[in-house]
């Protein structure tokens, strides 16, 4: 899918996140990834296969 030079990592290398926008929906919270990733505002991610990543959220101390 990805046309550009260089490559965009593929959506199983671990940095699939950095691959271009191709289409942006942020009132719907997702981007789609030129490497075929659904990547969510709450940093969850669906692969093209259909494989689902969870979301990771930060850790907050609580004092």
């Amino acid at each position: 899918m990805c046309t550009h030079t260089p490559k965009c990592p593929t959506a199983h290398s671990s940095d699939r996140e950095a691959a271009h926008v191709v289409a942006a929906h942020p009132e719907q919270g997702w981007s789609l990834l030129c490497n075929g990733l659904l990547l969510f505002e709450d940093t969850g991610e669906l692969l093209p296969d259909g494989r689902v990543i969870a979301p990771r959220r930060p850790f907050v101390a609580t004092a």
